[in-house]
């Protein structure tokens, strides 16, 4: 048996057909008395009623335009802005940095290892995020936790996700492989898993104690064949990069996306505008927001010499990217519900938009409906409408005038399933 059918047998369990002839009628929800936020204008409903069945929203809109069906469920939320479920762009679940945190996780076993990271999907959750997009995992890990979420017998956000991280030799990863064909496999052997898309590193990191975060590593033929052989497969490719160098010559080859893009100058942002190329910051991590994580995990005097060194390019380039135009979805390279700044790592990354030069609109749209255009869910996701996932939080305050306001989350429901409600407790 493979360790993905071991794991997913532990997570996951699987059902007799007496319990799937069993099934109980769908249940209806009646969220009411809240005020609708729609993501795409800041258009806001008061006194909304939002219908749902099973995991789709029905019916949204004014409380005296919707009709509730008898004997739904009536969840009030009076007074309380409703906005889509949080997106998270970057997310390792099974994170192990340098410092003494890292260095107890040595030994973890990937059954270790796995259930670890289905803890820090129910916080994430728990914390607004209902989807957050893996970008470099373990061994086929994010796959089975994948399973185990989506049968409904762990609870945790959406997954898309990457599989492991493939570089050559020596890069920022540990999928290695070197010539354009050992890497074309590589590419073949994740999809074969099941990724969404494909993660590769194609210049240096922080975490790293070799290789310049400034560097491209790879040759022209390896990336192109690399990037090609995904294309032909209809996934889509991200690279980590801080490089100019490297941006440059992966925009070449038809990259998708850049996680990071700590140095990229200006010449590089506008072409990835004009190739509309996407863009996840993770600006938390080079930011002082970001010390009360690195003392908690014991990072040592380098890493946060290096964290100091990039956090200056880091904050111009997401400047420079905001003012241009270049599209940018939210990402934060900590476990989304990390402490950052007062409050989690994903909210904190919002306010950074903020500051940086968005409006608030478009920090909550870069934690909304820019994540589910990258990762084309437009039809299930993004947005409180009908025929959408039910995945929905509620805030004590307006975001459209402050992203600050995601701080005020009291409320999380994922799929017409309500997981968290600060009025009745956690209810998971």
């Amino acid at each position: 048996m493979t360790f993905r059918k071991r794991l997913f047998c532990l997570l996951a369990g699987i059902a007799s057909p007496a319990s799937i002839a069993a099934q109980p009628p769908v249940p209806v929800t009646a969220l009411t008395g809240g005020i609708m936020v729609d993501v795409d204008t800041g258009r806001e409903t008061n006194d909304a009623t939002i219908v749902i069945k099973g995991e789709r929203i029905v019916a949204a809109g004014p409380s005296a335009a919707v009709a509730i069906p008898a004997g739904a469920k009536i969840v009030s939320v009076k007074g309380k802005w409703l906005i889509p479920g949080l997106m998270n762009m970057h997310v390792h679940l099974g994170l192990k940095l340098p410092g003494a945190a890292g260095a107890a996780l040595v030994g973890e076993t990937d059954p270790q290892e796995v259930l670890r990271m289905a803890g820090n999907a129910r916080k994430s959750l728990l914390s607004g995020v209902t989807t957050v997009r893996l970008v470099g995992e373990d061994h086929g890990t994010d796959f089975a936790l994948r399973a185990a979420i989506e049968s409904g017998d762990v609870l945790g956000p959406r997954i898309k996700t990457a599989g492991e991280i493939i570089v050559p030799t020596g890069g920022h990863g540990s999928l290695e492989g070197d010539g354009p064909y050992v890497l074309a496999k590589l590419v073949r052997e994740q999809i074969k898993q099941g990724a969404d898309l494909i993660k590769i590193a194609i210049s240096g990191g922080i975490a790293d104690m070799h290789g310049s975060i400034s560097a491209a590593p790879m040759t022209d033929e390896e990336m192109s064949v690399l990037i090609d052989v995904a294309h032909r497969n209809g996934v889509p490719v991200t690279a980590h990069n801080g490089s100019v160098a490297a941006a440059q010559q992966a925009l070449r080859f038809g990259i998708n996306g850049f996680e990071h893009g700590y140095h990229l100058d200006v010449p590089t942002l506008k072409a990835m505008k004009e190739k509309g190329v996407w863009l996840v910051p993770t600006m938390v991590v080079s930011q002082p927001g970001a010390r009360e994580f690195y003392k908690k995990i014991g990072s040592p005097d380098w890493y946060l010499a290096r964290v100091d060194s990039t956090g200056k390019d880091h904050w111009a380039m997401l400047q420079n990217a905001i003012r241009i135009g270049v599209k940018i979805a939210l990402g934060t390279d900590q476990f989304p519900y990390e402490p950052n700044g007062g409050t989690t790592a994903t909210v904190a990354e919002a306010e950074l938009y903020e500051q940086a030069g968005m409006t608030p609109l478009q920090a909550l749209q870069a934690a909304t409906i820019r994540p589910a255009e990258m990762l084309k869910i437009e039809d299930d996701a993004g947005r409180i409408a009908p025929g959408k996932y039910a995945d929905i939080v509620a805030l004590k305050a307006d975001p459209v005038h402050d992203i600050s306001a995601l701080r005020s989350l009291d409320f999380v429901m994922k799929g017409g399933r309500v997981v968290r409600d600060d009025g009745a407790g956690i209810l998971e």
